[in-house]
């Protein structure tokens, strides 16, 4: 009878392990494939021609005077950089509102062979408070002074 027991236990402590592999296969595997991650421009270029015709994020910052924006097409030209090299980048579609020079973002798309990503999304770093604008003032200029707050 001992005996019995002895077996019965060693194949549900076999079976609990291999639930407990299967399952943590499936949690690791599961974080891993949902985890998103974005290049910075530097890293991007690093990668060559292996980075071509591939999707991908790259994320950084609105460089100063690069954004231009062709309302009739509808089509975003901005550069992003981290602070030593710049990506050229195109997006098509209305930008967000709240979309400007100096602040992050993380474009999501194509890095093409003539050295510009081309972008089918466009988020932005926005900062999380939320104050209303003063009577007559409108929003885009709170957002302004916001987001030269939250720079400094």
């Amino acid at each position: 009878m001992a005996k019995g027991l002895k077996g019965k236990s060693a194949g549900l402590l076999l079976g609990a392990a291999v639930v407990l592999v299967a399952l943590g296969y499936l949690i690791w595997g599961g974080i891993g494939s949902n985890l998103v991650y974005f290049y910075t421009p530097t890293e991007l270029l690093a990668k060559g021609a292996a980075a071509y015709d591939k999707s991908a994020r790259v994320g950084g910052m609105v460089e100063a005077g690069t954004v231009v924006w062709n309302a009739d097409a509808r089509e975003l030209r901005f550069g992003i950089t981290d602070g030593d090299t710049t990506v050229s980048v195109v997006s098509v579609g209305t930008p967000p509102q709240m979309f400007n020079e100096g602040q992050g973002v993380v474009v999501e798309g194509v890095y093409t062979p003539e050295h510009l990503f081309r972008s089918n999304k466009l988020m932005i770093k926005h900062s999380n408070e939320y104050r209303a604008p003063d009577p007559g003032k409108h929003p885009a200029e709170y957002y302004r002074e916001l987001f030269k707050k939250s720079a400094s």
